[in-house]
């Protein structure tokens, strides 16, 4: 095996003391600037590569940081982390990915992984960090952002960038009642407890306002242990077939895929999306637009997600002080909806 070039084979090479090399090649002032071109050109021509571990150990910092998804396979989870890389790269740092599958006993093992390997930062998406656990990232202290926190707990050591997931529901239910629907089910995610307890009470807001008052068998949850992105779409459809039951005409759906269930569910069962059934998902991940019907759904700004918890996480690693963030979501009518006839 080829040994790796060190600072003192181009102290060799260039005739010069291994402190000079190493002046020249931080670009240190006390070395003229024709003798640092000349070591770095050698230095270049030789294959040097800096020993990150080492200067790490010299700057106190790593420029990595620590991300946690849920699973790769989530679509949604794509273009969150393309955020966080857009930002990353600006600022020349680099990324460690683990994967929780929606274990929050994982969820803390991976962040203290990256504890041990010394990142700089660390953020969480959907974290499910409870109050123990958060007293735990405490004690660790890295800089840490979590997105869509879902563990139902206050989180004053902690910082964190979501979305109204509130207001996106009021503008779901709200847009099947402009329909002229007033049976309405609602399909959620035991295992997203924060987000679907929000998103639920919206749902029943909107219908109570509206003088209707939700029925308990309208409304179905998944379970909560489940832990990997393809159970969406499988419990969409079969509680989606215990909602047709139920005599619904709409159904707003906790997210994307669980509506991709909820279109399967009507196709077995010969019902026509939208004219027997109208749907609604959340999220709008990019398959929400390629299925038939296109889905109408409840825009969440996944790139922005990212790059506003990368903002947050370098300003946290800088030592300057960062706000909590909660996004806007928007109502994108496509043709899975329509008026009840």
């Amino acid at each position: 095996m080829t040994r790796a070039i060190s600072i003192l084979d181009i102290a060799r090479v260039a005739g010069v003391s291994h402190s000079t090399v190493s002046r020249a090649l931080h670009d240190n002032p006390l070395i003229s600037a024709d003798l640092r071109f000349q070591i770095q050109k050698i230095a270049q021509e030789m294959g040097y590569t800096p020993n990150a571990v080492a200067q790490s150990l010299k700057d106190q910092r790593t420029h990595t940081v620590g991300l946690v998804v849920t699973t790769i396979a989530d679509p949604f989870v794509g273009r969150v982390v393309r955020g966080i890389e857009e930002v990353a790269q600006e600022a020349n740092v680099n990324i460690f990915l683990g994967v929780s599958n929606n274990d929050p006993e994982r969820e803390m093992a991976v962040i203290e992984s990256f504890h041990r390997r010394r990142v700089d930062g660390i953020i969480v998406t959907a974290a499910r960090i409870s109050a123990e656990q958060s007293e735990r990232m405490a004690h660790i202290h890295v800089p840490a952002v979590l997105i869509n926190q879902q563990a139902e707990v206050g989180f004053d050591l902690l910082h964190t960038v979501s979305v109204d997931d509130y207001d996106g529901a009021c503008q779901a239910a709200q847009h099947l009642l402009d329909l002229g629907h007033r049976a309405i089910g609602y399909v959620g995610a035991g295992n997203r407890p924060r987000s679907n307890t929000t998103r639920l009470q919206g749902y029943r807001d909107v219908l109570t306002a509206a003088g209707i008052s939700p029925q308990p068998a309208w409304i179905k949850t998944t379970p909560p242990d489940h832990r990997y992105h393809s159970e969406d779409e499988a419990d969409g459809r079969q509680l989606t077939l215990e909602l047709l039951e139920e005599g619904v005409t709409a159904v707003f759906c906790y997210n994307d895929m669980i509506a991709v269930g909820a279109l399967m569910a009507c196709r077995e069962r010969g019902i026509p999306v939208p004219e027997g059934l109208s749907v609604v998902g959340f999220d709008d991940i990019e398959i929400a637009q390629y299925v038939t019907p296109p889905l109408t759904t409840i825009h969440q700004p996944k790139l922005r997600l990212g790059q506003l918890a990368m903002e947050m996480l370098l300003d946290l690693m800088a030592g300057k002080p960062v706000v909590d963030q909660v996004l806007a979501t928007e109502l994108i009518r496509r043709t899975s909806t329509a008026f009840y006839r």
